[in-house]
């Protein structure tokens, strides 16, 4: 199964829960045997999608930290998408109620 076909193949309860905005921000990361500096192509309270020629596997936990609006934010989160060369994208796994609350605000998003 190829990585198009698996996005495919989700069921709606497992694709994206939240709106995303587009936003180029730096985000840090560590996961797998890869580590860097990538930028965010959109975000929104759920999850993100980074540029990153990093070699990251579906599913692989992932940390990450970013500054938005002047607040440094961490988190962990799982790569649910893979482009390979070009980026992945990732839910967050545990980022707190209050940062996704400062999220939304900083995004506008409902």
């Amino acid at each position: 199964m190829t990585e198009k076909d698996y996005a495919e193949a989700l069921a709606p309860s497992e694709r994206r829960k939240s709106d995303r905005k587009k936003l180029i921000i730096d985000v840090k990361f560590a996961g797998g045997d890869a580590t860097g500096i990538a930028n965010t192509r959109d975000i929104g309270v759920g999850g993100l999608y980074m540029t990153t020629n990093a070699a990251l596997e579906m599913g692989a936990p992932i940390f990450m930290t970013m500054g938005v609006g002047g607040k440094e934010i961490s988190f962990s989160g799982t790569v649910v998408y893979i482009d390979p060369g070009q980026g992945v994208g990732v839910r967050f796994q545990d980022i707190s109620e209050d940062d996704k609350e400062f999220l939304k605000g900083e995004l506008e998003l409902e």
